[in-house]
């Protein structure tokens, strides 16, 4: 038995001697962890916020006759608009109200009347 006890005495004293001599990770070990969150930072939240204020300032410039999309897909042009809701003819003097945050696009001119006509003409 005193065998076997030695040489985990042994063992034991060794890596103790080996653990003395290593150090912590230092600035070396947070490179990779810091890597990794400029990395999803610059490819995931930095377009994501960039588009949101893109988003907002069109919002913010809704005007009187400007014609959108909705995120439902609602192609309309815009009759009146408060600070929360747009109301918009969406054809044949139809009128929808929605919340100004359901608009997803402000469309070109002219966008409104050519599908107008195109859905008249069918």
């Amino acid at each position: 038995m005193s065998f076997f006890i030695s040489d985990a005495l042994a063992v034991g004293e060794t890596v103790a001697a080996g653990a003395a001599a290593v150090e912590g990770p230092g600035w070396q070990g947070l490179a990779f962890p810091l890597g990794i969150l400029f990395f999803f930072y610059i490819l995931f939240i930095r377009p994501q916020q960039k588009k949101g204020k893109e988003q907002k300032k069109m919002i913010g410039a809704l005007t009187k006759g400007a014609e959108v999309v909705t995120n439902g897909g609602m192609l309309g042009r815009v009759v009146s608009l408060d600070d929360n809701f747009v109301q918009l003819d969406v054809g044949n003097n139809m009128i929808v109200q929605i919340q100004r945050q359901a608009v997803q696009n402000l469309m070109p001119k002219g966008t409104f009347k050519v599908q107008s006509k195109r859905l008249n003409n069918s």
